[in-house]
Formats: structure tokens, sequence, C-alpha cells
């Protein structure tokens, strides 16, 4: 089967690449900037990908690997500082640009012989740079340019390196998977053989081998990842898999009760329930940072499936639904990428974790797992619902986590849900919810003044939760959400709309 290695350079979009190369049905690896050409070798990729990154390529400190990874042989693609670094390591210059380009950009293709085949004048691209290339190295030609880069993409087809300088692996440039799909298919010469089949068959194995007879227990949240997860786990180990099934207080309203008879009787798991939403409430009172709640529900997840191992008896396995953007979000794992946010089964995991870990969804992205959960014969309105976070609500209540703050959300929250479905939005959006903010409003409710609580509506789109854009909602819907909520929903006098994208946002707010 064909490889793509993806060295990181820092980029958060580098995940995205990576997705983008297996969505086309290759499959790709993460590595650091510093993998060394004879273990680029050892990988036997068929080709190879500089991710985009924060650095200056000129500046000291400056991510740079060997300019022997031009020699390996194989097809090589920069990407914004990748192509930067190709210039600068084989004989151009870069320098500061005058004016820098961030945003939307109009193309002007000179060549279109080679990895811009198929790409018509004035296509739209996603620009993120404050540097450019002045001089290209010996060999390279210019294949297309912006209104305010000369180089925005150059060729060396001999050698078959290629770079560019916007990112092709963004939804804003709308022709990124055709540039990608040159680079793999025309120009490296792949084939597109990755499979999900073969992925759980893969995991399935690995699993065996590693538990070995011996008893599993699986962290059940609600949501498709860890359910994918206890499935897998489930046809490796038969009856050796415990699920538990956590109500930590922080759900949304009767999802408890209603996903404990779906786990049992339509989807044949052997599950614990373990009501512990009172000591979810009680750790997290008074606290206020995000990364202490997540950190702390992480905790308090760990030691509650402690306390079942130790009634089920000689467990050393945990599995969990931790998925690619969790890792990638909570720490940079495999190159100089800044961490986001602390995901609450990765960087909320207590020191001295006594259990194993089973991770077989962690190096896949969100639409990848929803395809392996079709493959397991999950149904789609299980695949289809919305994610929802692990830390629950905790993560939507910005300040203090008391349990009338999370009544309230909870009430709000469903009457939303209860609108976008009705409107039909439902599968059309990535994720619909409300956040509850730590600030109260002035308002006037039967001719009394109101100092009450404000509702933030979040609706967004995405395909993989790496990138999002803000949902352009009709007003009449917004304006029935808000009256709802503000009539329905007691101590809340004021509903705000959410239009940020990711990035520079976050999905969640926490």
């Amino acid at each position: 089967m064909f490889k793509v290695v993806v060295l990181d350079f820092g980029s958060q979009y580098t995940q995205l690449i990576a997705r983008k190369i297996r969505e086309l049905g290759v499959f790709s690896e993460i590595f650091p900037f510093s993998l060394t050409p004879a273990k680029i070798r050892k990988e036997k990729p068929a080709a190879l990908i500089l991710s985009g990154g924060p650095q200056s390529v000129y500046e000291k400190g400056a991510a740079l690997p060997s300019r022997e990874i031009f020699k390996v042989g194989i097809p090589v693609l920069g990407i914004c500082y990748g192509l930067q670094l190709m210039a600068h390591l084989l004989g151009g210059r870069v320098k500061p640009s005058k004016k820098r380009e961030y945003g939307f950009a109009s193309l002007k293709v000179l060549d279109r012989t080679g990895l811009l085949s198929g790409i018509k004048d004035k296509e739209q691209v996603w620009m993120s740079h404050g540097d450019r290339v002045e001089k290209i190295p010996p060999g390279f030609i210019v294949s297309a340019r912006t209104a305010d880069c000369a180089v925005a993409a150059m060729e060396e087809r001999e050698r078959k390196l290629f770079g560019v300088q916007f990112h092709p692996e963004v939804v804003h440039t709308r022709q990124g998977k055709k540039i990608l799909s040159n680079f793999l298919f025309s120009l490296a010469g792949l084939k597109a053989e990755w499979k999900m089949g073969p992925f759980i068959e893969r995991k399935v194995d690995e699993i065996r081998e590693l538990v070995n007879g011996e008893r599993v227990i699986c962290g059940l949240s609600g949501g498709v990842d860890s359910l994918v997860t206890s499935l897998i786990v489930q046809r490796a180990v038969k009856d050796n898999l415990f699920c538990i099934f956590v109500d930590n207080g922080l759900l949304r309203k009767g999802e408890y009760q209603e996903l404990m008879k779906k786990f049992r009787s339509k989807l044949g798991l052997n599950v614990v329930g373990v009501d512990a939403s009172s000591l979810f409430l009680e750790r997290l009172s008074s606290v206020t940072s995000p990364e202490r709640k997540r950190k702390i529900i992480g905790e308090t997840f760990i030691r509650i499936f402690e306390e079942q191992a130790k009634r089920i008896g000689d467990v050393r396995f945990l599995a969990q639904g931790t998925i690619y953007p969790d890792v990638i979000e909570s720490r940079p794992v495999r190159g100089p990428s800044s961490s986001i946010k602390s995901h609450h089964n990765v960087g909320g995991l207590p020191r001295g974790l006594k259990f194993k870990l089973i991770e077989p969804l962690k190096e896949l992205f969100k639409d990848e797992v929803r395809a392996l959960a079709e493959e397991l014969g999950v149904s789609r309105e299980f695949i289809l619902q919305h994610p929802f976070p692990g830390p629950g609500l905790a993560v939507r209540i910005v300040g203090e986590v008391t349990r009338e703050r999370v009544k309230l959300l909870r009430d709000a929250d469903e009457i939303l849900l209860q609108e976008i479905k009705r409107a039909g939005l439902y599968h059309k959006l990535w994720q619909a919810f409300a956040v509850l903010l730590p600030v109260k409003s002035v308002g006037v409710m039967g001719d009394r003044r109101t100092y009450q609580s404000v509702v933030v509506v979040r609706l967004v789109q995405s395909v993989d939760g790496m990138t999002a854009d803000w949902f352009p909602v009709d007003s009449e819907l917004l304006s029935r959400i808000s009256n709802r909520i503000v009539n329905e929903v007691e101590g809340v006098n004021r509903v705000v709309y959410d239009v940020t994208s990711k990035p520079p946002g976050t999905i969640e707010w926490e």
C-alpha cells in the first residue's frame, strides 16, 4: 500500500493535509520535521509533503531539516513554509514580505502542464504568510502567482519537487483537492488504495495480540467515537469487554437513560451504568479555568474506571474513543505545533495511570470514524449525530459549573435542538449548541427590570472539525429560538449569535 509521509513544521493545518490525503484514498502519516533522510527511507513512503509552519526559514532556531531529504528520490510537495523551506535549502532566497497575505487570494496560473493541471485563472486560494520567495532555486519554474505574491507555486519536474505558497488542504482553497490529487496521482504516480475495511481487521488483530485474553474496560460517552472503539474492541476480546457509561451530570436532558437503553438493546454491549453526577459537580465547584475543568473531569472519569475495574477484577486495559483532533489540540505530538486545549481523555489524564490504554482511533479524523461506524453496522441516526464534548456541558458553561447553571443551559440547549431539527437543519450542520456566559444583562419582562443570564447560540458547518464556518441562519429561525429560550428558560433574558469561524476561534467556547 502506498504511503505519504507528512513532515510537521508546526502548522495547525498539518493534520488537515494528512486527512485530505487519506480522503483521496492514500494512507498518510505525520512525523516531526527532524526525521532524518535515513528514517524517511525506512518508512518507505511514495511521496513526501512538507507542512506549513509559524516560523521564518531564515531566523535563528527555525525548524530546518537536512537538505538531503530532497535526495531521497521521491516526489516532494512543500506547502507555505514548506515551499519557502524548499527555496531556502536548494539555493533560492526568502525574505520578509512588504505586504503580507492572510485570507483569500486570486491565483494567476502561468503553467498548467504540471501541478496546476486543470486549474483556471482567478481560482480562489487561501494564503497565510508574511514571507516571500524572492528568488527561486536553480532548475525551478514559477507556475502561479497572485497580486501580492510573485511565487505562489513553483516546480522542478525533473526531480519532482513542487511547492505552493497557499494552503490546498483547507476548504477555502476551492480546488485544493484537485491540486493535491494532481501531485499524488499524476506527478507521484500513486494509486488510491486506503480503505476503512482493512483498518478494522488490522486493529482487531493488534488489540487481540496486545490483550492476550485479558479483560478490557471501555468508557462510553454517548458519542460515535467511543461507540466505534467499543465495537472494534468487542470483536477482538468478545466477552472480556466491559463498557462503562458514566452520568457525570453534564449530559443533555434525558440523554443518560436513553443511551443506556440503546447500548444494551440495539448494540448488544455489556454496559455498566454509573451515576456520578453529584461527584463531578462537587469537584467542579468554584472552578472557572477551562483547562482545570477538563483535567478535573478527565481525572474523575479515570478514578471511576479504576473503581469499576476493581469490582470487575483483574483489569489492566482501558479503551478510549480518542481521535486525532483530540490528540492534536491537546498537545504537540510529532512536531512543533502549539497546544490549543486539553481534551479530557488526553491532556486530562492523571499521572501514574494504572491502565494500559487502547486507542484504536487516535490516528483518525471524525469523518473516518463515521465511515468505520458504517462498516460496523451502526445506524445512520447514531453516526450522524452532532459531536458532543467528553466533558459535556461543563465546557459550554463559561465560568463556574453549578447544578443551577447546568439546568439552565440544558433547557436552553434542548429548545435550540428542537428548533434546528424542526427547521430541517440538523443534518446540514456539524454542530448546534448553546453556551452560557458568566455575565448578566439588564432586560424588561412584564414591565419589570430583570438582570439575568446571557445565552449564546452556536451553529457551525464543518467536514472534520479542524476548520469550521459559522452558519448564516435565517433570521426568522433565530428569532424563534431566541423568543423560546427567553420565554421558557427561567433566568435568561438575552440570546446572542456567535459568528466566529475556526480559525481564529474554536468550535467549543472552552
